[in-house]
């Protein structure tokens, strides 16, 4: 069983300060296919604004809002009650519930797993962690880096192959290029999450 925390709080400075999860791609808003990629999960919390399109959703906020992903992660690992808590961005169009699955199968075997880009750098928000290991490390932690917090625990670091059609799970939206190519990529009328 598992939480899933999705942080949406973050100014998109990139995206020229717009609500960069409540960006539509393929007919879907980007926070609504990340939740989509997380059916099973006990609790969907999402920390930040809340999204009309989420009803199953519980809505919290970091203190201060928009203070980061570290005081993002306190907000919502404080209403968790799993096991295990999928940490998530809110603007990853392409991840699916296999991949939550694949993360749930490597996390049981350490104190969690993160993907890695095919360049091999860990994506600190496409993990899952076993919530304990991550509550004890918050509790102890001081800094502002989810790197800091998480690449300490030495997560198992998960490759997943590359599709065909160049999706891969951890490409997230940051610019507005980034959401041409996921709108590029995914269809409105035939692919769902």
């Amino acid at each position: 069983m598992y939480d899933a925390v999705v942080l949406a709080g973050g100014a998109a400075r990139r995206l020229g300060g717009g609500d960069k999860p409540g960006v539509r791609v393929g007919g879907l808003t980007l926070v609504e296919r990340v939740a989509a990629a997380v059916p099973d999960a006990a609790r969907l919390i999402v920390v930040g604004p809340a999204y009309p399109g989420l009803p199953r959703a519980l809505f919290v906020r970091e203190d201060p809002p928009g203070g980061g992903p570290v005081p993002a992660l306190r907000a919502g690992l404080a209403v968790s009650r799993a096991p295990f808590v999928a940490l998530l961005a809110a603007d990853l169009p392409f991840l699916l519930p296999g991949h939550l699955a694949a993360l749930l199968s490597a996390a049981a075997t350490g104190p969690g797993a993160v993907l890695v880009d095919d360049e091999g750098h860990d994506q600190w928000l496409t993990g899952v962690w076993r919530t304990e290991t991550l509550s004890a490390a918050l509790a102890a932690y001081e800094g502002g880096s989810l790197r800091g917090l998480l690449g300490p625990l030495e997560p198992v670091r998960l490759a997943l192959p590359v599709g065909d059609d160049g999706r891969v799970p951890w490409f997230d939206c940051d610019t507005m290029d980034d959401v041409r190519y996921a709108r590029n990529h995914i269809s409105t009328t035939t692919d769902k999450p």
